[in-house]
């Protein structure tokens, strides 16, 4: 399925899923893998897919480093 990109942050600044910040909740491993394109260059990447696990609801999106402590973000298209 493609992904989206949603955004991008450095390492521990406030960013926003759905409303929650990402970096207060512990991300799960879903042992799963999305190619995406750096927004930037088209650089094919490949991100873990994480879950945010939180009491109402589930968050699942792609992370990863496009460069030293700069986070990049993405979500399932729909």
């Amino acid at each position: 399925m493609p992904w989206h990109y949603i955004g991008s942050c450095p390492d521990g600044e406030r960013f926003l899923l759905d409303g929650v910040n990402v970096w207060d909740a512990p991300w799960h491993d879903t042992r799963r893998h999305a190619r995406i394109f750096d927004p930037l260059y088209q650089q094919p990447m490949v991100f873990g897919v994480y879950e945010l696990r939180l009491p109402a609801r589930t968050i699942t999106f792609a992370a990863g480093e496009f460069s030293n402590c700069v986070w990049g973000f993405f979500r399932e298209a729909l």
